[in-house]
């Protein structure tokens, strides 16, 4: 069949990145939305767009489909990606289904039958039990994983018999919200173990090649950040081992179009085994594309189309090595945290030469309600050393502000001796510790005061309504310095300058200071003869400044400070912007430190709220299903040497 118009039931950088193939392919290209995303990239990018409430209601999404005029549906990855009754009800609408049949969706997307059709196979597996009160059976310790999930939802490590039950029902209360799906399992846990996956191609002709293998071990929350092709730990033999694994498994089942066969392999024997089938396309696919040449979503359309492939294994031949970054809005100092705010600076550095594949722009909105991965960024070069000092450069001459996230710490990853090394076992932050965020030096922090306030006293001089031709600071007598005071992180620096009859200023009496060319959104300094081109962004009272190694960002100090709202001596507080599921105490309860008092949900996972030190709960602050802002108490917990100071923050 011909595929003329194709529909993604998808949002953000996975719309895009079908976009992008489909419009190549001249192929009408059709988005559906939610409310909270009207004005998301994605949506103004396709030729047409449906809202719809809910990305998860199968019914909306093809009758948009219908409406819009689709020939065939893609799913993406996550969402109903892996739902065999959307694949089934695409299917019944008259519609081209991009992606394996129904019956192996259902057969691969419950994670133990895919077990049993891997040990029919012959492919080795992990203990495991599908009764998730059995822990004794796998052993600690023991993963507890959502049957119809991934991308680390619903999975949860347990280390002992006591922390079972609450990892289980957590474990389901995500899985069904992200999957529409409670089932969970147990499974054996290797501490040091690496993630490879075997990317598959097949058709409905009978064809059938792999495409090599990825390396995925960088996680933090059991979800990847760092993933790579081919992985440093796969020589030849084991390369065709595990492949073999794979295409025998997918023969078996009779796969066809794009998926991905995932293994554990065990970093001191060098066994792997048996993960899962993800019967879609991967997140970190990019990184196969960019080693083989071959536009995965083109085939994925190709053989939807019922065209062969047209090639077979010996055709398919890897050249260098790529790396792939999750570039993710969250708080790296805070656990990983997820981080929400609006995005005042997002423009990626013409070189090197990486691809990003974005959902976002400047001005874009990082709410709770989806996942809160920005950007991926992909390198490829010829070897894996150059590929990672490319993907950490390109990084680091992102201009990005407005949100917390982990860029600085996938650079310090990246850059990292163990990681160049190939040292990539799970636990890869655990045993080496990236640094978080970076730490500037003197020179470096009195170099982004320079250029802050050389750019504010620029934008003054810009926004003059008259005598805007006088330079700054301009009098025809000797009157003290102009000064501005900055806050770097916990720092502050007052820069105090005056403007020369040269053209030049003199700031702090000591730097000579040149400014070459001033624009709203730049500024060309020479401080002392060290010269720097530099990305400015404004966003309120703060400044995003570019520099070698990031972006900075730089508070404007206002002579007054306004008073800031008071938290209860004692006070636990929302670590982000969520919903609040549970509260497990009640006033007057004693409780001890660790003990988990609030559930918090926000973008799709849960976050439990802990007792910072043991006492007695003297305030319950909110109240189940309210949403609250990041910072707000919810509850106060006095210590048990408290009692009776009367002092509860002005409350």
């Amino acid at each position: 069949m011909s595929i003329d118009s194709l529909l993604v039931a998808n949002r953000g950088e996975i719309a895009r990145r079908v976009f992008r193939t489909a419009r190549a392919m001249g192929i009408r290209t059709l988005a559906v939305f939610s409310d909270s995303d009207a004005g998301s990239p994605f949506v103004a990018e396709a030729d047409e767009a449906v809202r719809i409430g809910d990305y998860l209601d199968v019914g909306a999404v093809v009758d948009a489909a219908r409406r819009a005029g689709a020939d065939a549906v893609h799913p993406g990855y996550g969402f109903l990606s892996e739902n065999a009754a959307f694949a089934e009800a695409v299917e019944t609408a008259g519609l081209a289904w991009v992606g394996p049949s129904p019956e192996v969706i259902a057969s691969m997307g419950d994670k133990s039958a895919a077990k049993r059709a891997a040990q029919e196979a012959g492919v080795p597996t992990l203990a495991s039990s599908d009764d998730p009160t059995d822990g004794e059976a796998v052993g600690y310790p023991l993963l507890v994983k959502a049957t119809a999930g991934g991308g680390g939802k619903g999975m949860h490590l347990v280390e002992s018999p006591g922390e079972l039950d609450e990892a289980v029902a957590t474990a389901r209360r995500e899985a069904d919200r992200a999957f529409g799906d409670d089932r969970v399992f147990l499974e054996r846990y290797l501490a040091r173990a690496r993630h490879v996956e075997v990317q598959i191609l097949g058709d409905a002709h009978h064809n059938l090649v792999h495409l090599g293998e990825r390396e995925c071990s960088i996680q933090r929350r059991h979800q990847k950040i760092i993933e790579e092709s081919p992985s440093p730990a796969v020589d030849d033999a084991l390369r065709s081992a595990m492949s073999e694994a794979a295409l025998g498994l997918a023969r078996g089942i009779g796969y066809h179009s794009a998926g991905t066969v995932e293994f554990l392999l065990d970093d001191s024997t060098g066994e792997f085994f048996f993960l899962e089938v993800n019967t879609r396309l991967q997140v970190e696919h990019p990184v196969t594309e960019e080693t083989t040449g071959i536009d995965l979503v083109r085939e994925q359309i190709r053989i939807a189309a019922g065209e062969p492939l047209g090639y077979d294994q010996d055709d398919v031949i890897t050249t260098g090595h790529a790396i792939e970054a999750r570039l993710y809005a969250e708080d790296p100092s805070s656990g990983f945290l997820p981080a929400t705010g609006t995005l005042a600076a997002f423009a990626p550095a013409g070189e090197p030469a990486v691809r990003f594949d974005s959902g976002v722009e400047a001005g874009t909105t990082i709410g709770v309600d989806f996942d809160p991965m920005l950007a991926k960024v992909i390198a490829h070069a010829p070897t894996r050393v150059e590929a990672a000092a490319r993907l950490a450069r390109a990084l680091e001459r992102l201009h990005l502000g407005g949100v917390a996230t982990n860029r600085d710490f996938l650079v310090a990853t990246l850059r990292h001796e163990a990681f160049l090394a190939g040292d990539t076992t799970t636990d890869f932050i655990e045993r080496h510790a990236p640094p978080l965020a970076v730490e500037l030096d003197g020179d470096e922090l009195a170099w982004v005061a320079t250029a802050a306030a050389m750019w504010l006293q620029g934008r003054n001089r810009h926004r003059a309504l008259v005598l805007d031709r006088i330079p700054s600071g301009w009098r025809n007598a000797r009157l003290p310095d102009e000064r501005v005071t900055l806050a770097l992180g916990d720092q502050e620096a007052t820069v105090a300058y005056r403007a020369r009859r040269d053209g030049t200023f003199l700031v702090d009496d000591t730097r000579e200071v040149r400014v070459h060319q001033w624009t709203n959104d730049g500024i060309d300094l020479e401080v002392d003869g060290r010269r720097i081109a530099s990305a400015v962004t404004e966003a309120g009272n703060r400044l995003h400044v570019q520099i070698p190694r990031g972006t900075v960002e730089v508070d404007v100090v206002p002579r007054f400070e306004p008073p800031e709202l008071p938290v209860p001596e004692g006070g636990l507080v929302a670590p982000m912007p969520g919903r609040v599921i549970e509260v497990r105490v009640a006033v007057g309860e004693q409780v001890t430190a660790g003990q988990t008092l609030v559930v918090l949900e926000a973008m799709k996972m849960e976050h439990h709220l802990k007792a910072p030190h043991d006492g007695t709960v003297a305030e319950v602050l909110v109240t189940v299903d309210e949403q609250v802002a990041n910072g707000v108490a919810l509850l106060v917990v006095e210590g048990d040497d408290d009692q009776g100071s009367g002092d509860k923050g002005g409350r």
